[in-house]
C-alpha cells in the first residue's frame, strides 16, 4: 500500500495541475476578462458610431439664425443671363439646393433631386419651385453634369457669392426651404433625399411642421 504523504497534492476539480498552478491559470483568465470586455464595448461603440453616422448622412437637419426669419433679399443669375431676385418667389414654396458639379454627395443625392422635382411638378401650383444654386462652377461643368445626370430645373449662378454668403452656407450640398411668405423654414446639410423633403413639405403645408 502506497503511503499518502508521498502522494502529490492536486487542486480539487484539476487532476495533475498544482495549486500553484491553477492559481497562476485563475489570476491569467481574470487578466484576460476585462481585456476580452474592453475590445467587445470597443466594438459596440465603433459600430453605434457607424450607424449614426450613415443615419445623419442623409436628409440632417441643421440649426441656422434665419430659420423663422425672411430669407435674404440676395440675386443671382440665371442660365439665361437674366436676374435671380429670390423675394420675387413669394407666393411659392422654394427649395434651394447648393452644389457644384465635383462634389461626390452632390452626385450621389442628384437621383433624389430629380426624382423629386418630378414629384413637385405631378402636384402643379401646389408643388415647390426648386432651383440648384452653383458655386465655383462654370457654365461649361454645369452643363455636362446635367448633360451627363439628367435633371431639368433652373440653374442659378452664384458668381457674387450673395446666395452662399447670405445663408450662410459652410459647405455642399445644402438645401433650404423657403416658404411662400419668404421665411426660412428648413436647413439640410449634407445629402438629401426625395422621401424626406416631400415629407416634410407636406408636413409644412399641412401646418405639422
Amino acid at each position: 500500500m502506497s503511503d499518502l504523504t508521498d502522494a502529490p497534492a492536486t487542486a480539487p476539480g484539476a487532476p495533475g495541475d498544482t495549486a500553484e498552478t491553477a492559481q497562476t491559470n485563475g489570476s491569467g483568465r481574470r487578466r484576460v476578462a476585462p481585456i476580452a470586455a474592453g475590445l467587445v464595448a470597443l466594438v459596440v461603440v465603433g459600430l453605434f458610431a457607424i450607424l449614426l453616422m450613415a443615419d445623419s448622412s442623409q436628409d440632417s437637419t441643421a440649426g441656422s439664425p434665419l430659420l423663422g426669419n425672411l430669407a435674404p433679399d440676395v440675386t443671382a443669375t440665371n442660365e439665361d443671363g437674366s436676374t435671380f431676385e429670390l423675394s420675387r418667389r413669394k407666393g411659392s414654396w422654394v427649395v434651394l439646393n447648393f452644389f457644384t458639379h465635383d462634389c461626390v454627395p452632390c452626385i450621389r443625392e442628384h437621383p433624389e433631386l430629380i426624382e423629386f422635382v418630378d414629384q413637385q411638378q405631378a402636384l402643379g401650383a401646389e408643388g415647390a419651385e426648386f432651383y440648384s444654386v452653383v458655386r465655383d462652377s462654370t457654365n461649361e461643368q454645369v452643363e455636362a453634369f446635367f448633360a451627363e445626370r439628367g435633371g431639368d430645373w433652373t440653374i442659378v449662378y452664384d458668381t457674387d457669392y450673395e446666395f452662399v454668403n447670405g445663408f450662410g452656407v459652410a459647405q455642399v450640398p445644402e438645401t433650404w426651404i423657403v416658404d411662400p411668405n419668404g421665411f426660412v423654414r428648413r436647413r439640410y446639410i449634407g445629402q438629401v433625399t426625395s422621401d424626406g423633403l416631400s415629407a416634410t413639405l407636406q408636413a409644412m403645408r399641412e401646418g405639422a411642421a
